[in-house]
């Protein structure tokens, strides 16, 4: 649902943006940002899927912007909630994280666009209105490597090892790197630990890791890197 509201005797429709990020500087940015534009207003936020669900179902938005890195679930788990609920509704994924990576993941699991947080802030209300408009929002250079991977049939956008991990693989690779124990992982993600262990052990054979020291070790590097990239 939109707002209208009359402005120099022209009736002005503003789209409601859902915000969900885990770091409330984020959040209130992103909301100062989107509440400054003529058409656009930030309809609510929420730090984690579950919150995000529960707002979603109130605040009727005609787009979310969400982070891959919450509290529990991450955003591509929420975002495959949303496609269950909300087939068509715009989602753009926002992330610190590299876009190689995770913006094929995104893209497959329905997002409508993907944009690093070392972008800058104009880029956002780009993206937010080009996928409003219909359109898939994904950086030039990421838009070029998959027009080469549909020419070419080449694998995936990077030939790396991390990408060779499913979508939860990676989450629990992350959550490993930054600092989770078995335990935690599965209270985080709503799993046995059996699960997460079995996790692991995939993780450590598709890495050619030996042991879970090493697991953590390669975790925490990856992680570092990625937030100094």
């Amino acid at each position: 649902m939109s707002v209208t509201y009359k402005s120099q005797n022209q009736a002005v429709t503003k789209k409601r943006i859902l915000v969900v990020d885990d770091h409330p500087i984020v959040r209130q940015g992103l909301a100062l940002l989107i509440n400054r534009e003529p058409d656009l207003v930030a309809c609510g936020e929420a730090e984690e899927a579950t919150g995000a669900m529960h707002v979603l179902a109130s605040a009727r938005p005609d787009v979310l912007i969400v982070d891959i890195s919450l509290n529990g679930p991450d955003g591509l788990d929420l975002l495959k909630n949303i496609r269950t609920t909300h087939p068509t509704l715009p989602v753009l994924i926002l992330s610190m994280h590299e876009e190689s990576i995770y913006a094929e993941r995104a893209l497959r699991a329905g997002a409508n666009g993907y944009i690093m947080k070392q972008e800058a802030t104009e880029k956002v209300l780009v993206a937010v209105r080009r996928i409003l408009g219909g359109e898939i929002y994904v950086s030039d250079h990421i838009a070029n490597k998959m027009l080469k991977h549909y020419i070419t049939g080449s694998g995936t956008l990077r030939n790396s090892s991390i990408a060779d991990l499913s979508d939860r693989e990676l989450e629990v690779f992350r959550l490993i790197g930054e600092g989770h124990g078995t335990r935690q992982i599965a209270e985080e993600l709503h799993l046995s630990i059996k699960t997460v262990e079995s996790y692991q052990a995939h993780i450590k054979e598709k890495l050619s890791l030996r042991s879970a020291r090493e697991l953590m070790q390669h975790a925490i590097q990856w992680n570092m890197n990625e937030k100094t990239a």
